[in-house]
């Protein structure tokens, strides 16, 4: 089954594609302070690593708008900075090589302030997010909504959006974000019908590893599947390499883009006889690293476990003490079930090597 995709506006993010029928792409934030030059290059490249393709940077001062120049020459992904209350840093941002800008027009200034960030970005060729979040409406809006309801969200971006448009500025995207998973959907459905922007969705202040997956995956989940969507960033109380494994399980699991390989493990029950916990976990660090994208099944019984082995790419099914190694649904050999996991390991490099 095909996702019939929202055919938005392209736009460029340094070189990344987004909008047009460009495949969604995944992005992220350091939390490392970026007046830290050494730490936030390091975090950037290890978010590259794990498929990041688009890095946004808090800059929240003068200092940090300094550098922000220094890190931009050291790395290649594009650098989004995102800017709040001071509009003079956008500007600095765009000058220090920023790729792209994530600012809030309600709280960057006036008109006068937004016309001279438009006025810098427009001349570098530099887009910029519009960021609606639910919680920094505006006053006016509040009083007419009386919450941050989904119609208040959209009544803001599109505020926003006439700023833009009024000042000759369309080379943008927008992203309304609430903790509410329910609210951010609806206020997305509700902008889809009004505008041919591209979007960024994300389910902000999610919660940690496990409350926020679950908030991040249906939101950004059911939105993807109705075609909405452009760039995601998952957010979670956590190190951002693991928003960056999030995102990239949930375009996997709709089919529309896949990076690494799918392992494929049961929950295990009182019929498995070997340390399924011990193996998966073996294996997935042994294999982070690979961009191919094979199907491993790793199984702890006989019930469904020759079956899935046998349907994945390659796979184990353990049994007492021993498991059996599949490849391509055919038997390899028996593995001791010490030797499962480097087996596994080995066997997915050796298929992977050259993709």
């Amino acid at each position: 089954m095909n996702i019939e995709k929202r055919i938005s506006r392209k736009i460029f993010i340094g070189d990344v594609p987004v909008g047009g029928g460009a495949p969604v792409a995944v992005q992220s934030m350091t939390n490392t302070d970026t007046r830290d030059i050494s730490s936030t290059v390091d975090q950037i490249q290890r978010l590259c690593d794990a498929g990041c393709e688009i890095v946004r940077l808090a800059v929240l001062d003068e200092e940090a708008a300094d550098a922000f120049k220094e890190i931009s020459s050291r790395v290649k992904v594009p650098l989004i900075a995102d800017i709040h209350f001071d509009y003079r840093l956008a500007i600095t941002a765009v000058r220090a090589g920023a790729n792209g800008l994530r600012i809030n027009p309600g709280n960057i200034g006036g008109r006068k302030q937004v016309e001279k960030v438009l006025k810098e970005a427009k001349a570098a060729g530099v887009p910029i997010r519009i960021g609606v979040n639910a919680g920094s409406l505006s006053r006016e809006i509040l009083k007419k909504y009386g919450h941050p309801t989904p119609e208040a969200m959209v009544a803001s971006a599109l505020e926003h959006v006439a700023l833009f448009e009024e000042l000759d500025f369309r080379d943008f995207k927008i992203s309304l974000k609430s903790s509410n998973v329910l609210t951010t959907i609806s206020a997305f459905e509700l902008l889809s019908r009004e505008v041919d922007y591209p979007f960024h969705l994300g389910i902000t202040e999610a919660g940690g590893l496990i409350a926020g997956t679950v908030k991040n995956s249906i939101g950004i989940a059911l939105l993807l599947h109705k075609g909405i969507g452009d760039t995601i960033r998952v957010s979670l109380s956590r190190d951002p390499v693991e928003e960056v494994k999030v995102a990239w399980e949930i375009l996997r699991a709709l089919n529309l883009r896949h990076r690494g390989p799918e392992i494929i493990s049961c929950p295990t029950c009182g019929r498995c006889e070997i340390d399924l916990f011990d193996i998966v976990d073996r294996v997935e660090k042994g294999i982070q690293s690979i961009k191919a994208s094979p199907k491993v099944a790793i199984m702890g019984c006989v019930v469904n476990g020759p079956g899935e082995a046998r349907e994945a790419d390659i796979g184990v099914a353990g049994g007492r003490g021993k498991g059996i190694l599949f490849k391509q649904g055919e038997v390899v050999r028996k593995v001791p079930e010490h030797e499962l996991a480097n087996a596994l390991i080995e066997e997915i490099i050796k298929m992977t090597k050259d993709k």
